[in-house]
């Protein structure tokens, strides 16, 4: 009965960057998701504690120090009593959201938990810096985009590190070409049968002209992708591998998970969707990016006194072909046949190269997709995983009866 169980789970389509999305500001997107995640499990009773993945505070209409949480738990018609928590830790904030929000649970300071994340990259604006005390009269004035190069100032870009580090382990262009083109093959597949129907929800879009336009599905997936076409691309950034191919692009998208005791589910009679047994985070040196996923699920299955045979399906996000192949090929232990075995089981249909990867909603995505898909395999044992900015990692088991 101490258990922490998830009841409810759904995300927004993921808009392309200047996309279906590019209007909604971060703080609408969220509450939408906030408010349909009680709306569809029934749920209408009080939230003990909000824990909201956010990322650069930039696109937000308040930029200095937004309460980002708080503003969007209102406007989806949470009690202005309810605590809120904004995060930021870069991709994986979602994911963390979801664990401090177990964490929160497990410790009696809570029975009903909303976790999730949002980020909108259509909304980032251009910057000009230090010009506060410096006097300017006249002249042209140096804008900043904060979207180029992505990645950290002081620090390699993302894409060249993860690049540096997949060739280190043996793991080069065509195979993470050949990983991207996979990715959509089985998001296309997927779609078409219906099964992103449980984590989805359309939205119906405002046009300036005409009838308004709904949206059901991820704007990033292409499909007419292929290996061939991919192999045209230039690395991006300087980086040796990683193209604007076998990355994801700069998505909009919110995420929203429910997550209750289990007393408290089963006497609401609330529907059980899983079970969260462990959930971590760990870090690493700053340019071992795509080395972070492996870490934190090993972390997890340690902990969980677990083995990767004891998972029926893994998602590491793919915010580089790089990391999904790392990390998977980490797990083998150098095996090759595991690794196969392992590679079957991982986003099964598709990751974020063609679901795209609003980076601060995609913890909560890929958690929610495995899900899904473990009901739709009579359940087991599955595990996500996600890094995030300078090599930090997050991961979780679930348990789907």
């Amino acid at each position: 009965m101490n258990e922490i169980v998830i009841v409810s789970a759904l995300r927004t389509p993921f808009g392309r960057f200047g996309g279906s999305l590019k209007e909604y500001n971060p703080v609408d997107l969220g509450a939408i998701v906030m408010r349909e995640v009680m709306a569809r499990c029934g749920y209408d009773g009080l939230v003990d504690d909000v824990f909201w993945g956010v990322g650069d505070t930039v696109s937000f209409k308040d930029v200095y120090t937004p309460v980002i949480a708080r503003q969007t738990l209102i406007k989806a018609g949470l009690s202005p009593e309810t605590p809120s928590c904004s995060l930021d830790k870069a991709c994986v904030s979602a994911m963390s959201a979801i664990r401090l929000g177990a964490l929160t649970i497990l410790a009696g300071e809570a029975d009903v938990v909303i976790a999730g994340g949002v980020t909108t990259f259509s909304q980032m604006p251009l910057i000009v810096r230090n010009l506060r005390f410096a006097g300017h009269r006249i002249g042209p004035v140096a804008m900043e985009d904060p979207l180029f190069e992505l990645g950290y100032k002081d620090f390699a870009p993302v894409a060249v590190d993860a690049g540096n580090v997949a060739l280190k382990h043996g793991i080069g262009r065509e195979e993470q070409d050949e990983w991207a083109a996979l990715s959509h093959s089985r998001y296309g597949e997927a779609h078409a049968a219906g099964k992103l129907k449980e984590e989805m929800l359309p939205l119906t879009i405002p046009q300036k002209k005409g009838e308004p336009v709904t949206l059901e599905i991820d704007e990033q997936y292409r499909p007419d992708i292929s290996v061939d076409k991919l192999a045209k691309l230039a690395p991006i950034y300087g980086s040796p591998t990683c193209t604007a191919g076998n990355s994801p692009g700069l998505n909009d998208g919110a995420t929203a998970v429910l997550l209750m005791s289990k007393k408290k589910a089963l006497a609401l009679g609330l529907p059980i969707l899983a079970t969260v047994i462990e959930c971590v985070s760990i870090a690493l040196e700053p340019q071992l990016l795509v080395e972070a996923p492996a870490k934190a699920i090993r972390t997890a299955l340690q902990k969980a006194a677990m083995k990767v045979d004891d998972l029926k399906l893994l998602e590491i996000n793919e915010a580089f072909a790089a990391v999904t192949l790392v990390s998977s090929k980490i797990l083998a232990d150098g095996d090759s046949g595991k690794l196969k075995d392992i590679r079957k089981r991982l986003n099964v249909n598709g990751g974020a190269i063609a679901i795209g990867h609003p980076n601060t909603a995609s913890g909560g995505r890929i958690v929610m997709t495995m899900i899904n898909e473990l009901r739709r395999r009579e359940g087991g044992y599955g595990a996500a995983a996600i890094c995030g900015g300078l090599a930090q990692g997050d991961a979780i088991i679930v348990r789907v009866d």
